[in-house]
């Protein structure tokens, strides 16, 4: 890989990444080379490989440069004369820097691998030079270097000396010649001096020539890897950054220099109208030297494949054409005509990305390779017109140009994932930087913000900005954070007007990003994804967002719910549905759509690329009008697996993972015919003219292990029409699956009489091929079998040469002959078999090489130092013997080589035989670059080898110069003259031979690369029968098709030729083969065990029967005997216990029968248990969701029948959704009735009534809402409950006539008040007198009530749905009806016949009549009894079944049934065997006695004779009658189902009309479910404005309400201010002469303390008004000087003291109102400005509305002219159609008008009722003006009437109580409700106190006595503790007495003694506290409420075990 890496670097100490070159690197000048200049080319050059020239020179590259030494140069006036005159002219100053050198990685054009392999370099003519003049300045090492790298490139104006001129240079040179493209041909001349040794890339042992150039290139690699390492981390700069960087650390220069580099600048920028020589351009061909091969030996004629699952691989040209990548070409597609052209690529390396420039006028092809171009096009000329260099490594992955066009990004692949955006007119990098670590799917520009850009790969997405920074312009990304969001890799994303970025992810969601987070992820309503599967584009077109799935759907969505979208929840979820969606197809994988748009037709068409295969053409319009997708073209999906050309015409036929075998006409450029499989396809051979002479047998093999023989034949006309688009049919012969994995190689042997396949599972299958493949059997291999070939008909014996996997070759002899045991299976075993297994001697092959190579180079070392020294010596400067020393040093070990064997064996790709016993290989992995020749040995033969040279090949041959890229596939020529040779990397070789079929010895080669070089690997190269055309077929999908000849002649061939097809097929020979679907079906060995098992089955059975038919024998014979037994006398018979021979053996078989049956029923209880629920599950889904089958009642003597509607239950979903669907109804009822406008009867004049209602209301609530009731019980409470229930009826009569007055004066309308509903009638009247609007008018309105929608549609779906089956239903049960009244008919006739039968035996025959048959139920009357099963049944269908099953078994042939093998293995044999018909039973009537029985005669007596006859004449009767009474039942009830027929086909004609009707409703909802989503939002904005209305209003009549309060509260305090007036007045009497002062002292405005504001907010308000009113009132007390000298705040002299106090508490008062009504003004002024502003809000708010509800009128227009669009199916009788022309019925009915006939009898009757009415409101009219007048009159009567009840009503006051009084508050004295409760509480607290206290007084006694009790104990427990101290007393006397006549041994004191008072002590002390505690609880019990608790006792001490108790 050095060369690769080293090309990467670039020349010098530059790298790459760090700097772009100024444009005046780019254009030089073409200048010729001087003498001089060879000179000075350093000698090392003669031994760097000679590099070809490139063609693809920049503008900037100049006339090629001459080599020195062997190099012949070319004379300059020729290369003069071949300059092209597009050429700009420029000029380039001579003074450059180093610094403005171009890197070689960006200044040379890219080569073709063809030309690294030749290593050939050609001068160059300066062919697209543009003409410069000539510099006289000389040129730096720099570039010098630069330009003995690249010739061709930019020659020096004058080299500087330099010797020995510097490897690195050199080996640049030689490295960096891949990325040369061939300018120009290569003469001959020239040719033959030039070396032909290549340079070999990394791995490959290098010439002896380039010893030292691998020493420099290693050096070289690595510092150019640290250069380009260093090149990553820095971002690019623009021009004038580098300009800046360039003049860093030295002297500025100054203005003058600037101006002029600024103007030279200007110079030297690109013409636009220049453009390359593409044809130099082109990659060519790598050709052996001196090998006379053309450059054309191949030329591309057609390609039928297309690379459909590579990114983006669709792009549109213009309307009718489209350009996608294929292989190493760019192919431009003409979509009409489906012509061809095609583009190669110019570096030889595939085609990494494409875009379109969106002017449409140039695309760009990014390429891959090594240090790959960009070369963009100018369309439709198709002239290379730049090329961008230097922008990655390896590949480009995506291209995309900015919306302006003026800049191009593009991004590379691995390893470097660099991110370029380049100035593409002028060649230039603008900026770069690294995308990502991973590798980057996209990367595309803002189309809305300038200078943002996006990238998206594999786990990230990043938001890149092209900042400009205080150092010149960056280029900064900002990497998404996914947070808790699921990393995933992103495809498709878009870029919002607004910034976001709506992206896609791998699981089929979409996130919407700002700000480099994960704003919301956006999913479909109940948590389903928006795509099954990742999303490959985003689109936003036209203000719709339109995702594109893999899972084939394309989705819109709303793009303002998806930009606004926001989360709800923690979730992070946003859940929403598409507006329109589109299913393109079944199993189609979209990757990207364009758009493209006709001009002259306005029409909008999409192109679709789909990853199963094909282009689609979609149109996206989304209305019932559109056109379904269509798929204009169809390709193979992935890698082709098979490809192979008929040995007889011009088809080829394919097969690949895309599970399709198709075949091709490729002199007529088409596909005929393709047919899908279950499986990928593996291999695919055609079968050789001797196996089918018509050659028109295919085979095939699958993934799964099927093998499928085709046929291939012209379509007949009877299947043309089925088949419109295939040319041709594709049949199966045969299917048999042989292997169980995939098969891998397929080969037919030279007689065309046995079948081999290889497959996966490590076995190769034999098969005889006749009229049908016949299986011989199979052989097992150690390994997967790769390859198999038969031996060519020239060898002794026919050998099978089987490839495997792991480098093992086998070699098995041909079945042919041998007779195998199949009987039981397919294995056979004794076929002779020779092995080999590979060996690696790569590695020893390169040692013996590396070896060559130095003992070559220390060969001409000795040489030259030989020479050197002999100068030397004859100069005198050394002696022999120093030099002698020298090479004594030199000598150094060499190191101890061992071989490398690869741990795993390299596989084998490809091989086949050289001769008998000898074969070729070809390896792959560490193996590739050589072909080995093995052989086959004998044992013994192995065992005499070396144990080295075992299983090694006999020979190598090198594979030169084909970087050890491992050969996938070899094919000799007709001739055997040339190898034609398919390599891994996509490239084809025609490796020419020395020998005919030997490959021995290797001449020269044409190489060139056709398939992508990554995954194009070559499958197969076919050639034409007629060797004419070579056909490859490569992993990439693609399958090229080349002219092996002169152009002319294969057009020629082409017009005279077409392909031989077989004759069609005739309709009679087509045999129907069952083909293989299953991947787990029976292989052929395995369906060979399976029959082979039933085999012994069947033996066993019969071993059984044979048994048993013993055993029956037995049972016979042992019948016999007892029946023998029986028959003898009972003295000699035997017992039945006699017979038994032990009675254990009959009782142990009874339990093995019991524990067997037990065993069985276990053994089948999970089966029963599985086939019970399977039937269940049957019986759910097909029987129970059957509400009635389809039953067919007969009538018994007509033909006539009556069928019941077969009528599914409706689902639980339907009435859910029915529920749901009545639930909203009524939910919208009810919230129209909210929403209705409550400022209707407001905005009347009802304000203020509403209002006073209100008030009035709570008072009168507050006052007579209530039952006033008192608490008192007893005769007290009745009584004055009765009291107070007349005071309360009194108040609520008069608050009722109260409110009738209210209300009769609230309802009075003003003069002016008109009625709305009359307004609004009159204007309808008005607007629609004599008009009747259709629906299809343009001024039509849709009212509210008919505006359709969803929910509409829906309801009216689910109520005709429910009416369909309810009408089925009830006519359903009346036909079961009818049936019941059949069987109970027919039962009744069985009773009738049953008399008639027995009234028959008492007649004589001849008197008999016919017994008419009794009817019986057809089975279609009774399905039901079709699943009603009894065990007589289930026995009758086992026998059946078993009969089936025989006769299948005894019908079927070919490997029991299992493989499908012979022609009619498909046939079925059809059931012969059918139930009988039941005939009809007649009942024949017999007498007892028969017709000749004697009758016995008996005399009889007359009257017993004329008993006789009146009983046969009542028999006769009765048996008429009962006859009479059968066929009146038989026509009664067919009369009954004759009108249920009539009904039955009148319901029919409702049910079809109720059909056709559900389908126009269906359609009606699916067009209004395409207008939900706008409608939804135009009735939101509507249904919002109208609420924004309502709450304005209502906000309006609230403010309209308070200033109506502070009106009120204004005049009541004027009204207070008037009366305190008026007060004053009347306080100063009359004649006061102080009146006039008293009030100007009334008057006076006084300074007044404000009364402190608790709430801050007015605080400053207050005090300004504050000090505006103290400002005032100063100026009036200014004025206020008294005339007479008084002063006003003083009482003068002679005024009454109390008068002029009580004026100044009036003052004060009056003062209170004026600053009560000054803020209630202020108030009501601040109300009336709200009032004013919301009515200017209502104005806007109104006219917004009407603007939302005329867009929604608007709309409503357009969906009734869709809805009006759609056909109504009406059914009408002739009759009923009035439109007559002429008295005929014309032929065209469009203008007529279908009008319902009862709405024209409606509208007549509507003319006479609105005359009547008109007649009657004029009546009306003069009748109110008479009653109008009349009430006028009334209701002055009225009014005298009711003043003269007040005046008497008054007198009657006056008279009775003194003075007028108000009757309520007189009714509330009557009655003190609250002192009688009063009382009756204070009664009942002394009971209840009376009975506490006795409660208290039994608790006293209770604790006295208690206490009693406890001074009793405690005397008790005292005189016990006397006793106690008592006997201590005397205990102790005792002891003294004791002690005084005791020993002296015993008088110190004893430690028992001790003890014991010790003891006695404590239990002194202890009763001291006993005593202590009873006289505290002796005195806590004498007090009352005492607690007791019990003492506190100590533990007692505890005595020793030797102390005795005092009783002892």
């Amino acid at each position: 890989m050095e060369d690769e890496k080293t090309a990467e670097g670039g020349q010098g100490d530059s790298p790459p990444d760090k700097k772009e070159p100024e444009p005046s690197d780019k254009v030089e000048p073409p200048i010729q080379e001087t003498e001089q200049d060879k000179k000075d080319v350093p000698k090392e050059e003669e031994k760097t490989e000679e590099v070809k020239s490139s063609g693809d020179q920049k503008p900037d590259s100049d006339a090629p440069k001459e080599k020195a030494g062997e190099e012949k140069v070319e004379d300059p006036k020729s290369s003069e004369e071949k300059k092209p005159e597009s050429e700009p002219p420029t000029e380039k100053s001579g003074d450059e820097k180093t610094e403005e050198a171009k890197p070689s990685g960006e200044q040379k054009p890219e080569s073709e691998p063809s030309k690294e392999k030749t290593g050939e370099e050609k001068t160059e003519e300066p062919g697209s030079e543009p003409p410069v003049e000539k510099a006289g300045e000389g040129k730096t090492e720099q570039a010098k270097s630069s330009e003995e790298k690249e010739p061709g490139s930019e020659p020096p104006a004058e080299k500087a000396e330099e010797p020995q001129g510097g490897t690195n240079e050199t080996e640049k040179k030689e490295t960096e010649g891949e990325n040369k493209v061939e300018q120009e041909p290569v003469k001959e001349a020239d040719s033959k001096s030039e070396d032909t040794t290549k340079k070999p890339e990394e791995g490959q042992e290098k010439p002896a020539e380039g010893s030292k150039v691998e020493e420099e290139g290693k050096q070289t690699e690595a510092k150019t890897d640290q250069e380009n390492s260093e090149g990553e981390k820095a971002e690019e700069t623009t021009e004038g950054d580098k300009n800046q960087n360039a003049t860093e650390g030295g002297e500025e220069e100054d203005e003058e220099g600037n101006k002029a580099a600024k103007a030279e600048e200007e110079k030297k920028k690109i013409p636009d109208d220049f453009f390359y020589n593409f044809e130099d351009m082109i990659s060519q061909p790598h050709i052996t030297q001196d090998s006379g091969l053309p450059q054309d030996y191949l030329n591309l004629v057609h390609s039928f494949g297309y690379d459909c699952t590579k990114r983006h691989n669709l792009h549109l040209l213009d309307e009718r054409t489209v350009c996608f990548a294929a292989g190493n070409y760019v192919l431009l597609l003409d979509l009409q005509t489906k012509e061809q052209k095609y583009l190669r690529s110019t570096s030889g390396g595939g085609i990494g990305a494409i875009t379109v420039d969106p002017s449409k006028k140039y695309f760009a092809v990014a390429e891959k390779g090594v240090s790959p171009n960009i070369n963009v096009f100018e369309y439709p000329s198709l002239k290379l017109h730049r090329i961008l260099r230097g922008g990655t490594e390896r590949s480009y992955s995506y291209v995309d140009f900015n919306p302006k066009g003026d800049l191009l990004a593009s991004v590379g692949g691995d390893p470097d994932y660099m991110l370029t955006i380049w100035d593409w007119k002028e060649e230039q990098t603008v900026l770069r930087s690294k995308a990502f670590s991973q590798e980057v799917f996209r990367v595309t520009f803002s189309t809305e913000l300038e200078g943002q850009l996006t990238t998206a790969g594999t786990g990230h997405i990043r938001f890149w900005k092209m900042a400009d920074t205080f150092t010149g312009l960056k280029l900064q990304g900002e990497l998404g954070k996914f947070g808790k969001t699921e990393i995933s890799d992103i495809e498709g994303y878009v870029e919002l007007p607004d910034g976001k970025v709506l992206s896609g992810t791998e699981n089929g969601n979409m996130l919407l990003w700002e700000g480099g987070l994960i704003k919301v992820e956006i999913g479909r309503k109940g948590k389903k994804l928006c795509h099954q599967g990742s999303i490959q584009q985003i689109l936003l077109d036209e203000g719709e967002l339109m995702t594109i799935g893999s899972d084939g759907y394309i989705r819109v969505w709303d793009f303002e719910s998806v930009d606004t979208a926001d989360v709800a929840d923690e979730s992070g979820l946003f859940e929403m549905e598409p507006m329109n969606e589109l299913r393109v197809g079944h199993d189609v994988h979209l990757k990207s759509i364009l758009k493209s748009t006709d001009a002259e037709n306005e029409i909008t068409v999409w192109y679709a690329q789909d990853a199963s295969g094909g282009i689609w053409k979609l149109d996206l319009t989304f209305s019932h009008t559109s056109q379904a997708p269509d798929k204009l073209f169809t390709y193979h999906a992935g890698a082709i697996t098979g490809c192979d050309v008929s040995p007889l015409t011009q088809l080829v036929a394919t097969t690949g993972v895309d599970h399709t075998v198709r075949v091709f006409d490729f002199l007529q450029k088409k596909q005929l015919c393709e047919k899908r499989f279950a499986d990928a396809g593996t291999a695919l051979i055609w079968a050789p003219q001797i196996v089918d002479a018509k050659a028109k047998t295919i085979i095939a093999g699958f993934s799964d292990g099927v093998i499928r023989v085709m046929t291939v034949a012209q379509a007949g006309e009877d299947q043309a029409p089925k088949k419109l688009k295939q040319d041709i049919d594709l049949d199966l012969k045969q299917v048999f699956k042989p292997h169980n994995k995939a098969v891998t190689s397929i080969a037919v042997n030279d007689k065309g009489e046995i079948l081999a396949t290889g497959g996966a599972d490590n076995t190769i299958f034999f098969l005889n091929i006749g009229e049908t493949y016949e299986p011989i059997g199979f052989i097992e291999t150690p390994s997967a079998v790769k390859q198999i070939q038969w031996s060519p008909s020239s060898f002794k014996k026919s050998t099978l040469l089987v490839f495997c996997e792991d480098g093992l070759v086998l070699e098995i002899d041909s079945p042919d002959g041998a007779t195998f045991d199949t009987s039981k299976t397919f294995h056979i075993t004794g076929l002779p078999m020779r092995s080999f297994k590979f060996k690696s001697i790569k590695s020893r092959l390169r040692h013996e090489e590396e070896l060559e190579r130095k003992r070559k180079e220390e060969l001409e070392r000795k040489k030259r130092e030989e020479e050197e020294r002999r100068k030397r010596i004859e100069r005198g400067l050394e002696t022999e013997s120093e030099q002698g020393d020298v090479e004594e040093e030199k000598k150094t070990p060499e190191p101890e080589w061992k071989p490398y064997i690869p741990s795993e064996p390299s596989p084998i790709l490809t091989g086949f035989y050289s001769e008998e016993g000898q074969f070729w290989l070809s390896m792959g992995e560490f193996d590739a670059g050589y072909l080995y020749e093995c052989k086959f040995v004998s044992e013994e033969e192995r065992n005499t080898l070396p144990e080295e040279l075992r299983d090694e090949p006999l020979q190598s041959v090198p594979v030169t110069e084909s970087n050890d890229v491992p050969i996938t596939f070899m094919h000799y020529s007709g001739d055997g003259r040339k190898m034609l040779i398919g390599m891994e990397d996509g490239s084809i070789r025609i490796q020419n031979l020395e020998k005919e079929f030997k490959l021995d010895e290797l001449s020269s080669h044409w190489q060139l690369n056709l398939h992508d070089n990554n995954y194009g690997r070559i499958v197969k190269l076919a050639v034409s029968p007629d060797e004419r055309m070579l056909l490859s077929a490569g992993s990439d999908g693609n399958l090229f098709l080349y002219d092996i000849m002169e152009q002319e002649k294969v057009d020629q061939k082409v017009a005279e030729a077409k392909a031989k097809l077989p004759s069609a097929k005739k309709s009679g020979e087509q045999v129907i083969v069952d083909d293989i679907d299953d991947p787990n079906a029976y292989s052929i060995e395995d369906a060979k065990q399976k029959a082979e098992h039933d085999k012994m089955m069947k033996i066993a059975d019969e071993k059984k029967k044979d048994v048993r038919r013993q055993i029956a024998k037995l049972r016979r014979q042992f019948k016999s005997i007892l029946e023998q037994n029986e028959g003898l006398p009972v003295h000699l018979q035997l017992r039945k216990e006699e017979f038994e021979l032990d009675k254990d053996i009959k009782l142990e078989l009874e339990k093995q029968k019991t524990d067997r049956i037990d065993i069985v029923r276990k053994e089948l209880a999970w089966e029963a248990e599985k086939q019970r629920i399977a039937l269940e599950k049957l019986r759910k889904r097909y029987k129970d969701v059957v509400e009635c089958e389809r039953i067919v009642v007969k009538a018994f003597k007509t033909p006539h029948e009556v069928a019941s509607f077969r009528a599914a239950k409706l689902s639980d979903d339907f009435y859910h959704m029915k529920a749901d669907f009545e639930r909203r109804k009524t939910m919208t009822m009810m919230k129209d009735d909210i929403t209705r406008d409550p400022t209707r009867d407001l905005l009347g004049g009802k304000t203020l009534h509403s209002d006073d209602q209100t008030g009035t209301g709570g008072k009168h609530g507050d006052q007579g809402g209530a039952k006033v009731t008192t608490t008192l019980k007893g005769s007290m409470g009745e009584r004055i409950n009765k009291a107070l229930h007349k005071v309360e009826e009194k108040k609520q009569k008069r608050a009722a006539r109260r409110a009738q007055w209210e209300e009769l004066y609230n309802t009075k309308p003003d003069d002016d008040y008109e009625d709305p509903a009359d307004v609004s009638a009159i204007k309808e009247a008005k607007d629609n007198m004599g008009d009747y609007k259709l629906k299809t008018a343009k001024d039509y309105v849709v009212p509210d009530h008919l505006r359709m929608n969803v929910e509409k549609a829906r309801g009216r779906l689910l109520i005709l749905k429910d009416l369909i089956h309810e009408h089925k239903y009830n006519f359903n049960l009346r036909l079961l009806k009818i049936r019941d009244k059949k069987l109970s008919v027919i039962e009744e006739i069985r009773e009738l016949v049953a008399e008639l039968e027995n009234v028959q035996s008492q007649l004589t025959r001849s008197k008999h009549k016919t017994i008419p048959p009794i009817p019986r139920m057809h089975p279609d009357e009774m399905p039901e009894k079709k699943l009603e099963y009894t065990r007589d049944t289930l026995l009758a269908f086992k026998k059946e079944m078993e009969m089936k099953q025989k006769e299948a078994k005894g019908g079927g042939g070919g490997f029991g049934g299992f493989g499908g093998f012979g022609g009619n293995a498909g046939d079925t044999a059809k059931d012969k065997g059918g139930s009988p018909t039941p005939k009809p039973s007649t009942i024949m009537s017999e007498s007892k006695g028969g017709e000749d029985e004697e009758m016995v005669e008996f005399d009889t007596s007359p009257l017993e004779v004329e008993m006789k006859e009146a009983l046969e004449i009542k028999l006769i009767y009765e048996q008429d009658r009962l006859l009479e009474r059968i066929q009146e039942l038989l026509l009664n009830f067919d009369a009954e189902l004759r009108l249920l027929r009539h009904d039955k086909f009148k319901l029919d004609i409702v049910m079809k009309n109720a059909d056709l009707r559900q389908v126009t409703l269906f359609e009606e909802f699916v067009l209004l479910k395409e207008y939900e989503k706008r409608e939804d939002v135009m009735e939101a904005k509507v249904s919002g404005k109208q609420q924004e209305k309502l709450d304005m209003q209502a906000k309006i009549i609230e403010l309209q309400g308070k200033q109506d309060m502070k009106k009120k509260e204004i005049e009541k305090l004027q009204e207070k201010e008037k009366q305190l007036y008026a007060q004053f007045q009347a306080s100063l009497g009359d004649n006061n002469k102080f009146a006039e002062y008293l009030t100007k002292v009334f008057k006076k405005k006084i300074k007044r303390a404000k009364k402190k504001v608790t709430d801050g907010e007015g605080s400053d308000e207050d005090s300004d008004e504050d000090s505006d009113d103290e400002s005032d009132w100063d100026e009036d007390d200014e004025e206020s000087e008294e005339e007479g000298g008084y002063d006003l705040d003083i009482c003068p002299p002679g005024c009454d003291q109390n008068i002029y106090d009580n004026t100044c508490q009036l003052r004060e008062k009056k003062l209170d109102i004026e600053e009560a009504l000054q803020e209630e003004k202020k108030n009501n002024d601040g109300l009336k400005k709200d009032i004013e502003s919301n009515n200017k809000k209502l104005k806007v708010v109104d006219s917004a509305l009407k603007a939302a509800q005329n867009d929604l009128e608007a709309f409503q227009l357009e969906k009734q002219q869709k809805l009006n669009e759609l056909d109504v199916v009406v059914t009408l009788k002739l009759h009923q159609i009035q439109y007559m022309i002429n008295g005929i019925l014309p032929q065209d009915l469009s203008q007529t008008l279908v009008f319902e006939s009862h709405g024209v009898t409606r509208l007549q009757h509507r003319i006479k009722e609105l005359e009547h009415e008109k007649h009657m409101q004029k009546k009306h009219m003069k009748e109110s003006r008479r009653k109008h007048v009349q009430l006028i009159k009334d209701r002055k009567v009225f009014d005298s009437k009711i003043s003269e009840m007040e005046e008497r009503t008054n007198e009657m006051m006056i008279a009775k109580f003194g003075r007028i009084v108000d009757l309520e508050k007189l009714e509330t004295i009557t009655v003190n409700r609250q002192i009688e409760e009063l009382k009756e509480k204070l009664r009942l607290t002394e009971i209840q106190c009376a009975e506490e206290l006795e409660e208290w007084d039994e608790k006293i006694a209770e604790k006295k006595a208690k206490i009693t009790a406890l001074i009793r104990d405690n005397t008790d427990r005292l005189d016990q503790l006397c006793i106690l101290l008592n006997e201590k007393k005397s205990f102790e006397g005792e002891l003294d007495s004791r002690q005084k006549t005791s020993g002296q041994e015993y008088t110190g004191a004893r430690k028992a003694d001790l003890r014991e008072r010790q003891r006695l002590i404590q239990l002194v002390q202890l009763q001291a506290q006993e005593i202590d505690a009873l006289k505290e609880e002796i005195m806590l019990l004498s007090r009352k409420g005492g607690h007791i608790l019990p003492p506190a006792q100590p533990p007692l001490p505890q005595s020793p075990p030797n102390m005795r108790t005092i009783s002892n």
